[in-house]
C-alpha cells in the first residue's frame, strides 16, 4: 500500500508568502476593527467615533509622514516632538501677548519649523553629525528654548477663536485639522513617490555611496529632508495648541514614541523592509484603532499599554513569518 503525499507546488508558497509579507499587517488591521466592531457595536462604529479617532491621530499624521521623508533616507529626527511644543508656544506668545495676527504668526512658526529643521540638517549632512544624536540635542535645545519663551506656565489667553477653529472646528464634515493631514499625506505621497527628488531619496536610503556617486546631491536633499520634518513638527505644534487651545509646558513630547511605532509598523506593510507613506497612514490608522477600541471597553492604562505592544510585536512577526516564506 502506498501513501500519498500532498505537495504544495513551490511558486504558490511563494506567492502566498509575499502576500503575507505585504498585506499582514493590514490582515490584523482588518481582524482588530472586526473584533471592535462586534465587542463595542453601539460605540465603535458610530460615525462620531470614526470622527474622533482620526481627529485624535491628525497631529500625529502630520509628523509621522514627515518622518517617513526623513528614514526614507536612514537617517533619524528626535527633535519633532520639542519642535511641535516650541510652535505651540511661539504662536501662543506672537498672538496672545505681542499681538501678531494669528495668520502671520502660523507663517512664523512654520519657518522656525524650517530653520531647526534646517540646522539639523546641516549639522548631519555636511558637518558629519550622527543624526540620531544631534536631533536629540537640538530637541533639547528646542524644548529649553521653549521654556525661556513660557517661563514654564501654560499659555490660554489673548487667542482669538479664529485660531482655536484650526484645531477645533470642521469642514464637509471632518474636523479642520483631518483635513490637513489629509492634505499632507497627499502631498508627501507624491513628493516620494512621483518625482525625480523623492526617488533619490529612496536612493539614498539604499546606499548613499552609490547614489552620490550616480550624480544625486545627498547632503542637499538630506537638508531638504530635516527642513520638511522641522515644518511637518511646527505644524503639529499648531494643531495640538489649536485643538486644546493652550500651549503647555512641552506637550509635543508625546508625539516621539507613537509617531516612531507607526513609522516602522508601516515600514512592514506594502513594501516590507521599506519605509513608505502608505504603510505609514496603515501604521497611524492601526495604533489610533487599537487605541480607541480599548478605551471604549474601559481597558486601564497598563492593560492599553501591554495590548497595544503585544498586538504589534503580533503584526510585525506575521510580517516577518511571510517574508521569510517569500
Amino acid at each position: 500500500m502506498t501513501t500519498a503525499t500532498a505537495r504544495i507546488p513551490a511558486g504558490l508558497s511563494v506567492s502566498a508568502g509575499r502576500v503575507l509579507a505585504r498585506f499582514g499587517v493590514l490582515g490584523v488591521f482588518v481582524l482588530i476593527v472586526l473584533a471592535f466592531a462586534v465587542l463595542e457595536t453601539d460605540n465603535f462604529l458610530a460615525g462620531e467615533n470614526l470622527k474622533s479617532i482620526l481627529t485624535q491621530s491628525a497631529a500625529l499624521a502630520v509628523v509621522a509622514f514627515g518622518l517617513t521623508v526623513v528614514l526614507v533616507m536612514n537617517e533619524f529626527d528626535l527633535s519633532f516632538g520639542a519642535m511641535a511644543g516650541l510652535s505651540g508656544a511661539v504662536a501662543f506668545t506672537l498672538i496672545g501677548v505681542e499681538g501678531v495676527d494669528w495668520r502671520l504668526a502660523i507663517v512664523l512658526c512654520v519657518l522656525v519649523g524650517v530653520v531647526a529643521g534646517a540646522a539639523n540638517g546641516i549639522l548631519s549632512a555636511y558637518l558629519g553629525a550622527p543624526s540620531f544624536v544631534i536631533t536629540l540635542a537640538v530637541g533639547t535645545i528646542l524644548t529649553g528654548i521653549e521654556f525661556t519663551i513660557t517661563n514654564q506656565q501654560t499659555l490660554f489667553e489673548g487667542v482669538p477663536d479664529a485660531y482655536i477653529q484650526i484645531g477645533q472646528g470642521n469642514f464637509l464634515g471632518l474636523n479642520i485639522q483631518v483635513i490637513v493631514a489629509i492634505v499632507l499625506f497627499v502631498a508627501t505621497y507624491l513628493y516620494l513617490e512621483h518625482t525625480e527628488q523623492g526617488r533619490y531619496m529612496h536612493a539614498i536610503g539604499g546606499n548613499p555611496e552609490a547614489a552620490y556617486l550616480t550624480g544625486i546631491a545627498v547632503r542637499r536633499l538630506r537638508l531638504t529632508g530635516f527642513m520638511i520634518m522641522g515644518a511637518a513638527g511646527a505644524i503639529a505644534g499648531i494643531l495640538l495648541s489649536a485643538q486644546s487651545a493652550n500651549s503647555s509646558p512641552n506637550f509635543g513630547a508625546p508625539l516621539l514614541l507613537p509617531a516612531f511605532a507607526a513609522v516602522f509598523l508601516g515600514s512592514t506593510a506594502f513594501r516590507p523592509g521599506q519605509f513608505n507613506v502608505l504603510g505609514t497612514l496603515l501604521g497611524i490608522l492601526f495604533l489610533a484603532v487599537l487605541q480607541n477600541g480599548l478605551t471604549l471597553m474601559d481597558a486601564t492604562t497598563a492593560v492599553i499599554s501591554i495590548v497595544q505592544g503585544g498586538v504589534l510585536v503580533a503584526a510585525v512577526l506575521v510580517t516577518v513569518a511571510g517574508r521569510r516564506a517569500a
